[in-house]
């Protein structure tokens, strides 16, 4: 059993001291995936059980002002990481087809490194979308597409920065920043109150572009399966099956929320428009047989008083003046 362990360890001690980028290796947090997966682990537990609870009890914080500030430094931060990947490799340095990780000190690759680590840093940033949830009550938003994206994203990029920070897998974060920039802009909007709100009718097809993000994200995973490329193929399949997991929880979603919903209102038209069809029918037996209805005529009662007992009689006043 000694052995084992000690087997395990070397193991795991040759893969982050030798395997992994040099270049990475004393930069914060990227020693040791388990301070990752410790705040990914504790995020979970937050926003799943400690937070719910601890609100339960309290009224919800009044955070539009705060919700503002954080959305209009998101869409800026997301700017500016989606500008990095460009001027570091996407712009025109880069092969959409087989880019191979650059290791050196080359200016470029150690940018694209850097903005690298910064996107893996923007993942921890995103917590607060969930967390403002929490302390806004507003639980029935927390799904559970919500917390296993946001719950996976660190973790998983950090793999990313520590072994192959550049190259092929890159295009996730060009494509990523780029839709948060849009996302953020919508959410920023809606903070802003309800004089914005009708011109926020685009908000399901943020979920669709999220979907056609991750079928990008894995048809230039995959074809590196059918190329002979200098990229690691773990990471090809690391990269594609989380765009395969994430699309179907997006379409799982978009189903939920849209299609359904769209389904419910054209039940509820039909059901109005049937309603309406009954009241015109009625309206019509009125007409062709002199049938009368209390809600469709006004209706006076009286009393006839008839060997001193009080009879209650119908009066129909269709004709009375008001």
């Amino acid at each position: 059993m000694t052995q084992i362990v000690r087997t395990i360890y070397d193991g795991y001690r040759d893969l982050m001291d030798n395997k992994s980028d040099p270049r990475v290796n004393d930069w914060l947090l990227m020693s040791s995936p388990f301070p990752t997966l410790a705040i990914c682990l504790s995020y979970v537990y937050f926003v799943k059980v400690l937070g719910p609870k601890l609100m339960e009890n309290r009224k919800p914080f009044d955070l539009r002002r705060v919700l503002i500030y954080y959305n209009l430094f998101q869409v800026i931060f997301s700017t500016w990481l989606f500008y990095e990947s460009v001027m570091s490799g996407w712009g025109g340095h880069y092969s959409f087809q087989c880019q191979p990780v650059d290791y050196s000190n080359d200016p470029l690759a150690v940018r694209m490194t850097h903005g690298c680590w910064w996107y893996y840093f923007s993942k921890f940033t995103e917590f607060l979308d969930t967390i403002f949830f929490v302390l806004r009550k507003k639980n029935d938003h927390i799904s559970t597409l919500h917390v296993i994206h946001h719950g996976c994203m660190p973790m998983s990029v950090w793999f990313g920065v520590k072994f192959t920070p550049g190259g092929h897998s890159t295009f996730f974060g060009l494509l990523n920043t780029f839709v948060h920039i849009i996302m953020y802009s919508y959410y920023l909007l809606s903070a802003l109150g309800p004089k914005v709100q009708p011109y926020l009718w685009w908000k399901k097809y943020l979920t669709t572009l999220q979907m056609v993000q991750f079928i990008l994200v894995m048809i230039h995973a995959f074809q590196l399966l059918f190329i002979d490329c200098n990229y690691p193929k773990a990471f090809v399949w690391w990269i594609g099956m989380h765009a395969v997991m994430f699309y179907f929880l997006f379409r799982n979603f978009y189903n939920e929320a849209y299609r359904k919903k769209k389904s419910s209102m054209m039940l509820k038209k039909k059901e109005e428009k049937k309603l309406q069809l009954d009241e015109s029918k009625k309206q019509n037996d009125v007409k062709e047989n002199g049938v009368i209805y209390a809600n469709q005529y006004k209706m006076a009662t009286g009393y006839i008083s008839d060997s001193g007992l009080r009879n209650r009689v119908f009066i129909d006043n269709r004709g009375f003046q008001n």
